[in-house]
């Protein structure tokens, strides 16, 4: 994107580019059995806002939590496509200041600069040719992709572990919302210790370990 660009011009083009992430997300999981499709984390959510943060580099982090109404310099721009609607909230430096002070870029310190606990998505746009409807594509389809199977792998281990379906939910929510170590902690449980996942093991690694581990049994 230009960097001569106005303000508008570059909300615009995020705009274009948040679009045609979800329009291709909804579009390719239309196959999908009703009840699968409505278990999609961007299906799903009552409320979807799709924050655009400006830090080190653009940040697009879709979350359900509720955030308080625009007010001041913050801007919000609302679309739908196949009964999905959402709102797309921009910050930066001028809005929150500390954006544009800390050095760390990586996902979890830009969310918990913002204070969003759970993220339907985070996804980080390269400078320069980054906003382009081909990269913005190919991010759609790998989030269905990524989420139906994530959803299609819980199913199958709740079919699993049928008389821990409380825990089961419990390591559910970890998942979708990318909280690592509370995942490892759960699946521990699920497993009666039989999994120890090392630090920095992502939720998605828990849970493919935990299919494993139960399948083996």
């Amino acid at each position: 994107m230009d960097s001569k660009a106005t303000p508008e011009a570059k909300r615009e083009a995020v705009r274009d580019y948040v679009w045609a992430v979800h329009t291709t997300y909804l579009d390719h999981v239309q196959h999908l059995p009703p009840g699968e499709r409505a278990r999609l984390p961007l299906v799903a959510a009552d409320n979807v806002t799709v924050i655009a943060a400006a830090a080190r580099g653009l940040h697009l982090i879709a979350t359900s939590d509720a955030l308080p109404a625009p007010i001041g310099q913050e801007v919000e721009i609302v679309d739908e496509h196949l009964g999905t609607r959402w709102s797309l909230r921009f910050f930066d430096p001028s809005v929150i200041p500390a954006l544009g002070v800390s050095s760390d870029d990586r996902a979890e310190s830009v969310r918990a600069t913002l204070g969003v606990s759970g993220a339907i998505y985070h996804l980080t746009v390269a400078d320069g040719g980054g906003l382009t409807p081909h990269h913005a594509q190919h991010s759609g389809v790998a989030l269905a992709n990524l989420h139906a199977k994530t959803s299609r792998d819980l199913d199958r281990l709740r079919g699993e572990l049928p008389r821990q379906a409380a825990l089961v939910d419990e390591f559910a929510a970890c998942v979708r919302l990318d909280l690592d170590q509370a995942a490892a902690l759960v699946a521990a449980e699920l497993s009666s210790g039989r999994l120890v996942p090392v630090p920095g093991t992502t939720a998605a690694s828990s849970l493919a370990a935990l299919l494993e581990d139960v399948r083996s049994r």
